[in-house]
């Protein structure tokens, strides 16, 4: 069950990691309230998946699926820039979130 905690943790991370770019500096109230709304329930279920499942696997794992996923989200939905540098380092994350899973016991 931590795991599917942790995969919801990371997936409110990406949600409040748009909704903050959308809020314009906190300056529009919708994107603001479902920024602090993903934050503290993303924090919650990250802290729920920790009571069973080591800091550094679990935290490495949140960061990622919310850094690889907010980077899907800029360039698919945002128009962000794509070139083979940025794609590579999304790469080498994802490589390392699923050592570490497969890291742990």
């Amino acid at each position: 069950m931590a795991w599917i905690y942790l995969l919801f943790a990371g997936l409110l991370e990406i949600v409040w990691a748009v909704s903050m770019k959308q809020s314009e500096g906190f300056t529009r109230l919708t994107p603001t309230v479902i920024t602090i709304v993903g934050m503290i329930a993303s924090f919650w279920l990250l802290a729920v998946a920790m009571r069973s499942l080591p800091l550094g696997t679990a935290y490495t794992i949140w960061t990622g699926i919310g850094a690889v996923g907010a980077f899907v989200v800029g360039v698919v939905f945002l128009g962000e820039q794509v070139s083979p540098m940025r794609i590579g380092a999304a790469v080498l994350i994802v490589a390392g979130l699923v050592l570490m899973k497969l890291s742990s016991s």
